[in-house]
């Protein structure tokens, strides 16, 4: 997801999709753990998701 979408979002609505990214690392890393994960590069674009929606999340605590 882009920056620009996920600024789009409320705070409440973001805080939803960064539980739901990170049941989705949870289950990833016990892929990887189980030898079941193909594309390892999806943690990684996870975890940088996760990492975006925190920084806008800060970015708007900031500006008030």
């Amino acid at each position: 997801m882009k920056a620009n979408e996920i600024r789009n979002l409320t705070t409440t609505e973001i805080e939803a999709k960064i539980n739901e990214l990170k049941d989705e690392l949870f289950n990833l890393r016990f892929q990887l753990a189980t030898g079941q994960l193909e594309n390892t590069g999806r943690i990684r674009e996870v975890r940088k998701g996760i990492a975006r929606m925190k920084t806008i999340i800060s970015e708007r605590e900031n500006n008030k």
